[in-house]
């Protein structure tokens, strides 16, 4: 998984904890797993500490956590479970239940999961109360997709009945509840194979009801990793029909993963067509993703494209300044010598600008200081040139000598700047030598202050030279 998906993927759900009015801490949310790791992440945090210290299991309770603390899951399995056999009527049994599963999960092995789904069963049945119920629902549904996985076929029919059923939308926690083992269900989709879990993820991503859409935009990065027609075919019925525009859109992006000239056309005809341009600009995205001659062509082509958005030109220039080539440098130089001069497509000139700052090399650095230094631009865009080239990594000596070269002091002014920014010495040195040497005296006080911001230990000398003179 490249870091722009694993990104993407870790951002689509959070995990948070919140406090009972207790003080007890709850874990409903803890188990929250982001859907779309290959790997689940730890699945909570400690049990809460002790709080009845006249509780006869109370020295055994911290036993158990310690050996948590310290995943020993075997020790803690048994511990919490001694709990519950030795003092029955404790305050610490019916949640001791619940971790005693949760250490048997986090050992993993099929005769430890099946195990942790009896230690459940018993808290159900002898404490529906517990404060833990939530959670324990949710660590059912991903203990029976982890035997899911291992080709248990009820435990495959548990985990679709939580992905697929209708719900009411309930308020509250039960609602808060409902979802942690919705999650838990779609994380178990993605450890199944196509042939398991694509039935289950159709049945979820052709609903249309309201209740349903945060499952069915985190449906959208497991259709992708399935890599078979049949996902495809659901990614593509989901950006064309699925009413939620949220939907669409992680729909748009995960295709950009699918590599399949489908694919391509799909996103295509959505970056060049398609009615919404937020819709446009994330078909570029994806394409972009692709990184194949065909898409690059098409990026191309919108970026130059006249009577297409100015947003979605933008997207188009954007993009190809995030792929380093001597190609797409030459282009974009000649697009920005295209683009006529004016106010209305300053903005365009400007991205192009800050797009070639982003591929270092490429002939790049000396063409933006010669955009800097031609006085047929704009005074706005010679001052982007200026910025673009500190950007670009442009040597401090060749910064430093373009200061002597320019007449207009608003882009001098704008030039001590740029120095000041860049880590190179020989620009450092000019900005000290402007602020105890030029001239213009409006100058040496631009200098000094930007000496001063960066605690060049220089300005102290110069500001007690300057009040002594």
């Amino acid at each position: 998984m490249n870091i722009r998906r694993l990104l993407f993927a870790t951002a689509i759900i959070a995990p948070a904890a919140f406090i009972r009015p207790s003080g007890r801490a709850s874990t409903g949310r803890l188990l929250a797993q982001e859907v779309g790791t290959s790997q689940s992440p730890a699945l909570g945090t400690l049990p809460p500490e002790a709080w009845d210290d006249s509780d006869p299991a109370d020295s055994l309770y911290r036993k158990a956590r310690e050996a948590l603390n310290n995943s020993e899951y075997r020790k803690a399995a048994v511990l919490f479970a001694q709990i519950v056999t030795r003092y029955p009527k404790s305050t610490y049994a019916a949640d001791a239940l619940y971790w005693r599963a949760f250490s048997l999960y986090s050992i993993g092995r099929e005769t430890d999961l099946r195990d942790a789904l009896i230690a459940l069963d018993t808290q159900r049945a002898r404490f529906p109360d517990a404060a833990t119920r939530g959670e324990s629902n949710t660590l059912a549904v991903r203990i029976r997709g982890a035997l899911a996985k291992g080709g248990d076929a009820s435990a495959a029919a548990a985990v679709s009945s939580v992905a697929t059923r209708p719900s009411a939308c309930p308020k509250g926690s039960d609602r808060e509840d409902d979802g942690d083992m919705r999650m838990a269900a779609m994380n178990a989709l993605l450890q199944m194979d196509s042939e398991q879990a694509l039935p289950i993820l159709k049945e979820v991503v052709q609903r249309r009801d309201a209740c349903s859409v945060a499952l069915r935009r985190k449906a959208m990065f497991l259709l992708s990793q399935k890599s078979t027609p049949q996902a495809e075919d659901l990614l593509i019925d989901a950006v064309k029909s699925d009413p939620d525009r949220g939907v669409r859109e992680q729909a748009v992006f995960w295709l950009g993963q699918v590599n399949t000239e489908r694919a391509t056309s799909t996103l295509e005809q959505l970056a060049t067509s398609a009615a919404d341009t937020d819709i446009r600009e994330k078909a570029i995205f994806a394409l972009e993703q692709q990184n194949s001659p065909r898409a690059a062509a098409l990026i191309r082509r919108l970026a130059e494209a006249n009577d297409a958005p100015a947003s979605v030109r933008e997207r188009a220039i954007f993009s190809l300044g995030q792929r380093r080539s001597a190609d797409n440098a030459a282009f974009l130089r000649s697009l920005f010598g295209r683009i006529a001069k004016g106010d209305r497509d300053e903005t365009l000139r400007k991205k192009i600008l800050f797009s070639l700052s982003q591929m270092s090399g490429e002939g790049n650095d000396k063409w933006l200081l010669g955009v800097a230094q031609d006085n047929s631009q704009s005074e706005d865009t010679r001052k982007h040139a200026l910025f673009c080239a500190g950007q670009a990594g442009v040597s401090g000596a060749d910064l430093a000598s373009l200061y002597d070269k320019l007449t207009d002091s608003a882009l001098k002014e704008h030039l001590v700047w740029v120095l000041s920014e860049s880590p190179d010495k020989a620009a450092g040195d000019k900005v000290f030598d402007i602020a105890k040497r030029d001239k213009d005296a409006e100058m040496r006080k631009k200098a000094l202050f930007w000496l001063t911001q960066k605690n060049d230990p220089r300005a102290k000398q110069l500001l007690i030279d300057i009040l002594k003179g």
